[in-house]
């Protein structure tokens, strides 16, 4: 068999190679961490802890800016990160980004506490603004259920409770219940860091810096991006309104 044929025989198997995301629609890639409970059970501060949660930041970046995306949203060990709807990026394919997102993380993460870990990615597409915002409200949404859970059961853990006991004691409890198990033992659930409650987000702003003129000495203006953390995100209704400023026409044209 002739090299040509070969080659062309062993690329037909790459059945999923030449699968791309539609053509107008928005693009989420979101990132999973992989069997992260033994992970951060052995390294992290529990229920939340603050420098586990500054390295995520950091990955999230590292997929920002690896994908050109315009917002990002993390929360425990995941991170959303959406594309301008133009996005062209790899030629909007599905293996390309899901990889390229998977190892931007990975590397950013294993980097930073030293030892190495493992993402998982997935594409979400959404043909309308207004799916986009659903779907960061849904995720918005599962980082306050996951961070209640989180409390209720590391206060029960740290009062004694095995992890069967703690687990079973919580099952049927409404939000309300929790709420309140949380206030008897002195805990304002409504007052913990607004980052473990709803995430965080990463996102470009832009800043004024002034310089000077090497010729002539005058002070001069000059504009530059940077990414920005924001911890400290809205809720519901204007989680939704703050999504939508990176869905504008600006936004989009990349």
């Amino acid at each position: 068999m002739k090299s040509d044929e070969l080659d062309e025989k062993m690329r037909a198997g790459e059945i999923f190679h030449n699968l791309r995301a539609l053509n107008g629609t928005f693009i989420v890639v979101r990132v999973d961490g992989r069997s992260f409970s033994r992970l951060t059970g052995r390294i992290c501060e529990k229920p939340f802890d603050h420098g586990f949660h500054h390295k995520m930041t950091e990955a999230a970046k590292a997929v920002l800016t690896t994908l050109d995306g315009v917002y990002a949203h993390t929360q425990s060990d995941e991170i959303s990160v959406l594309l301008a709807q133009n996005a062209s990026h790899f030629d909007r394919g599905v293996e390309k980004l899901v990889s390229i997102a998977a190892s931007a993380a990975t590397a950013s993460l294993s980097l930073a506490l030293g030892e190495p870990v493992e993402f998982d990615a997935r594409l979400w597409l959404g043909a309308r603004k207004g799916d986009v915002v659903d779907y960061f409200r849904w995720r918005q949404s599962d980082a306050t259920r996951s961070a209640i859970n989180n409390w209720v059961y590391w206060l029960l853990r740290k009062e004694g409770k095995s992890v069967k006991d703690a687990t079973q004691t919580m099952v049927g409890l409404s939000t309300a219940a929790k709420n309140e198990m949380l206030f008897k033992r002195g805990i304002n659930f409504n007052e913990v860091p607004a980052w473990q409650r709803r995430g965080a987000g990463i996102y470009w702003e832009t800043i004024t810096k002034i310089g000077k003129n090497p010729k002539t000495g005058q002070e001069v203006p000059t504009q530059r991006r940077r990414l920005k953390v924001d911890s400290d995100l809205p809720m519901k209704e204007a989680y939704g309104k703050f999504v939508r400023q990176f869905l504008k026409e600006e936004a989009e044209s990349g």
